[in-house]
């Protein structure tokens, strides 16, 4: 099976949250968790001073634009881009370009945000490194330093690995 990639899809200015939603509930109304695994809004924080009283405020990092993590078939682009509120994908002549992490990190976004959320005893697939493709057990999670520690087989034992929750994919 092709891997999830993100794309990212043009919306109505403003509609981007009920375009977020209007897709998890297509995703879950039609089964398709395998295939469309994460949408975001991306989201900054700002300090905002009003009356002489400063308060950080969230503001939307792209507006207009919502970041879908999937898999590539006519059935979810069919649901995605049939979604009300959105006018397409972003790329040549409408026809979805899926961007890299290092093009999501160039746009300026936490990709800590984009990662889903992950707990303790989740099954996971290491992406990168000495054991890509290999199937662990997250162990210990580090929000702060946006790393997960992993129980690997290997070697006919059982050991951690640290990596960086960008480098693993939660399998479902």
């Amino acid at each position: 099976m092709e891997k999830a990639k993100w794309y990212v899809v043009h919306t109505f200015s403003g509609y981007e949250n009920k375009v977020k939603a209007n897709i998890e509930k297509a995703i879950k109304n039609r089964n398709m968790q395998e295939l469309i695994h994460t949408v975001e809004v991306p989201l900054q924080q700002e300090i905002e001073e009003k009356n002489g009283v400063k308060k950080t405020v969230q503001r939307k990092t792209f507006p207009g634009y919502v970041l879908v993590k999937m898999v590539m078939t006519d059935d979810t682009w069919y649901v995605v881009r049939n979604t009300r509120g959105v006018t397409g994908f972003v790329g040549p002549d409408s026809k979805p370009v899926s961007l890299s992490l290092e093009e999501v990190k160039n746009m300026g976004i936490d990709t800590l945000v984009l990662v889903p959320t992950v707990r303790v005893g989740d099954a996971v697939t290491l992406l990168t490194g000495a054991f890509e493709n290999s199937e662990g057990i997250v162990k210990e999670v580090h929000q702060s330093k946006g790393t997960v520690v992993v129980s690997v087989n290997g070697f006919g034992r059982e050991f951690p690995v640290e990596i960086s929750m960008t480098q693993i994919e939660i399998l479902v």
